[in-house]
């Protein structure tokens, strides 16, 4: 592999990660919808994820194995990649939680807009809304 092909592959995967990042925080501040703000932390994730894999990649280097009689070559560095797998097994527990929330949420209240769902909680507790956030009543 030359080095302009290996400078493209560096290139691409950076572009690709950050942009996984930027697109999952836009969703998760811009949108009002549950469901969307979860699909933008799956994003977010996903963005992390690709960064730290691609922090370890290394041109032409090989898996990490030493075998014996074998003179030790240029190896990836394998601390990301138990790092991407750990976030993995973790993301996919904290997605599930999220989803059962939202469908706690959905069957509570009817609704997933977030500022619909901030009205209903500040009628229940006698609080006032002002643009989607509680408001506590204060007596002068």
């Amino acid at each position: 592999m030359t080095i302009e092909e290996t400078a493209w592959i560096y290139i691409f995967s950076y572009c690709g990660a950050i942009g996984l990042i930027l697109l999952g925080i836009f969703a998760m501040v811009m949108y009002r919808h549950l469901i969307r703000i979860i699909f933008g932390l799956i994003l977010l994730e996903a963005g992390v994820n690709l960064f730290l894999i691609t922090i370890g990649y290394r041109p032409n280097a090989v898996a990490p194995i030493l075998v014996e009689g074998q003179i030790p070559a240029a190896m990836v560095d394998p601390i990301p990649q138990a790092l991407v797998l750990t976030a993995i097994v973790i993301g996919v527990g904290v997605q599930a939680l999220a989803l059962a929330l939202v469908v706690k949420t959905y069957k509570a209240y009817g609704t997933l807009d977030t500022k619909v769902l901030a009205e209903k909680i500040a009628q229940e507790s006698g609080t006032h809304v002002i643009d989607g956030i509680p408001v506590e009543e204060t007596s002068a």
